[in-house]
């Protein structure tokens, strides 16, 4: 592997530096807030539909209900056990950048609830409605952070990687994906509804046509699928080779 960094000062110095270099660019950072933003509120139209919560969430609520230590922290777990499985699948040291895209969207939704823009949209829109703008805003969002290569969120992380390893589709290694870590924490016990559902069988299908979308008609880099490993990501062996 011609990019390979290895573990040690100079291979982490280099990975930091490539990096620096994602976040200093304006278009790739322009791509990545918005996204977080948009991706915010299509969170927010889902919550106030009250159609059920997002399939993730439903596993994260079934572990909260064995362990009993909180949704926070079995969503920081359910993180963290996601990021370890891609290390060890990919032999790097995992990105902390999806922490942040997780703290930054916590924050916009927590804008918008003091806004109480959740009271605004529950009184002018049906739940259908919501739902439907909710899975389009979503959509469209996790186009944009995938594309921009910077903080991609992890179940997106692990798509890419099956899609490298497994010779797969993006929608298909995602749908997969999800449907999943759904089937395992509904076994479990967790919750869920017809927006559940709408999500698993619509989400993933929409990316990648929003994808295409912003590269021919808006001219827009991705330097998520295209280019992320090649140029702006170079893996950090856990070897010593």
């Amino acid at each position: 592997m011609t990019q390979e960094q290895h573990v040690g000062p100079k291979g982490i110095k280099q990975a930091l530096a490539a990096s620096v270099r994602a976040w200093r660019s304006p278009d790739r950072l322009a791509m990545y807030l918005i996204g977080v933003m948009i991706f915010s509120l299509g969170a927010l139209f889902f919550i106030v539909s009250q159609l059920g919560t997002d399939p993730l969430d439903v596993f994260v609520i079934a572990l909260n209900n064995q362990l009993q230590v909180g949704l926070g922290a079995c969503s920081a777990l359910f993180s963290v056990g996601l990021l370890l499985w891609w290390a060890l699948w990919n032999r790097q040291w995992p990105p902390l950048s999806p922490f942040i895209t997780t703290t930054l969207t916590g924050l916009f939704i927590d804008l918008w609830l003091w806004l109480e823009l959740d009271r605004a949209l529950s009184a002018i829109m049906g739940p259908y409605v919501l739902l439907s703008i909710g899975l389009a805003l979503c959509a469209y969002a996790s186009a944009l952070i995938i594309m921009s290569g910077i903080g991609i969120r992890v179940i997106d992380l692990l798509v890419i990687s099956m899609m490298n390893k497994l010779g797969w589709s993006f929608t298909l290694a995602k749908m997969v994906l999800e449907i999943s870590i759904f089937l395992v924490g509904w076994a479990l016990g967790g919750p869920f509804g017809i927006g559940t559902i709408a999500f698993l069988l619509i989400i993933a299908p929409m990316i990648k046509p929003f994808m295409n979308m912003n590269e021919r008609y808006l001219r827009m880099g991705n330097y998520g699928l295209k280019r992320r490993k090649a140029e702006f990501a170079p893996p950090v062996s856990f070897s010593g080779k």
